[in-house]
């Protein structure tokens, strides 16, 4: 049998309210990481974080159009919406379940800066502009782009076999405070913001990106990377 993943969903209103994911980051992981896609709600009144922890091989939190509330992490913004709280709690509930029981866990955009404050770690809105351009059009939004410098001893230096890579930007929050336990993977050239970690701390890999590996998957080094390490992952 196939592995099977969980991918969390976003609470979004389309003239009722919705569970929602994008396509892009379910493709992937069945045609590259060769895995089983089970979407799970965030809803924490039909969470049951300990059983589904015992299902599930692997979790990924995906990126949103929303942001972590501050208050997850002891900051304040006046102004920080679009929020999705009731994500917030079921990314932490299950993504820390998950790696108690000693499961893999992945994230991409919102899901390393969840994981960040999992772990402890604070985020920060005061980014410099090459983190994301002027306001585009949607379909324009990926091709802003810039270079991260990877750590050579970490898994995705590993696996694509290069010191740095070229990597899209679309984000509006970063890591401040590295989240205790964790390791960079990577970080921005131009200001050296942590654009990714990594940690074993019950022998199964926590790997988080900042930018966005589904939206070219194979078409790029690093969206082939990552998927290749989530479906390494999950096999173990």
């Amino acid at each position: 049998m196939k592995p099977l993943i969980g991918v969390l969903c976003c609470n979004e209103i389309a003239e009722r309210p919705v569970q929602a994911v994008a396509s892009r980051f379910i493709q992937p992981l069945a045609q590259i990481s060769g895995a089983t896609v089970v979407l799970v709600p965030a809803l924490i009144d039909v969470l049951d974080a300990p059983a589904l922890a015992q299902r599930l091989d692997g979790l990924l939190l995906t990126g949103s159009r929303s942001n972590v509330a501050s208050r997850r992490y002891g900051g304040h913004w006046p102004d920080e919406t679009p929020l999705d709280e009731e994500r917030d709690e079921v990314a932490f509930a299950l993504a820390g379940r998950m790696i108690e029981a000693g499961r893999p866990v992945f994230g991409i955009c919102r899901g390393l800066q969840e994981l960040n404050v999992l772990f402890g770690g604070t985020l920060t809105r005061d980014l410099t502009g090459h983190h994301l351009g002027d306001e585009v059009p949607f379909e324009a939004l990926f091709a802003h782009d810039h270079m991260v410098t990877l750590s050579p001893d970490g898994m995705l230096a590993g696996a694509t076999g290069v010191a740095r890579l070229t990597v899209n930007s679309v984000h509006r929050q970063g890591i401040e405070r590295l989240g205790g336990g964790l390791a960079v993977e990577a970080r921005a050239d131009e200001d050296g913001l942590i654009e990714a970690f990594s940690a074993r701390p019950n022998g199964a890999p926590v790997l988080a990106v900042q930018w966005h590996p589904e939206w070219a998957g194979a078409h790029r080094a690093d969206g082939r990377a990552f998927f290749q390490l989530v479906g390494r992952a999950l096999a173990a």
